[in-house]
């Protein structure tokens, strides 16, 4: 009984460390490896408004990738950003896909060079998904397929 509890305590404090840092960790099925998403300590200011944003790492590769969380009306943009590539997914409710960044980011420094992007995966991720998406699963889905796209 006595293990039983102490492993019990262990346990929650090891949750209670990492609570709030560490959402999830998957494998991208890509050369990239497995994937750690986290929080990012402080939002972010972005086109002059305060943005959630996310850290997506992987085991494979020294990539390290930003995941702004803009809220419009009517959907959600998630805005990527590399060393070498930027898009943005967006979820409207009814799917969600990849996009080229729009005018307001690039307005901010936020842009591609397309010769980095895989353009046929670029377009098989169109649509990913049907549906709402929330943030936890557009972001999985992000950290899964957002290294196909890079060349």
């Amino acid at each position: 009984m006595k293990r039983i509890l102490f492993a019990l305590v262990v346990f929650a404090c090891m949750t209670g460390m990492s609570y709030g840092k560490i959402i999830v960790r998957g494998e991208s099925h890509t050369s990239f490896g497995s994937y750690t998403i986290e929080v990012c300590d402080q939002p972010m200011m972005l086109a002059g408004e305060e943005l959630k944003c996310y850290l997506i790492s992987y085991d494979n590769s020294p990539l390290t990738v930003r995941v702004f969380v803009d809220k419009d009306k009517k959907c959600k943009n998630y805005v990527v950003v590399s060393d070498d590539l930027a898009v943005m997914y967006t979820c409207n409710g009814s799917y969600f896909g990849v996009n080229k960044v729009d005018k307001e980011y690039k307005a901010v420094g936020i842009s591609t060079d397309d010769s980095r992007l895989d353009r046929g995966d670029y377009f098989h991720q169109k649509v990913i998904a049907q549906g709402q998406t929330t943030d936890y699963d557009a972001t999985v889905l992000i950290a899964s397929y957002f290294p196909e796209l890079i060349k």
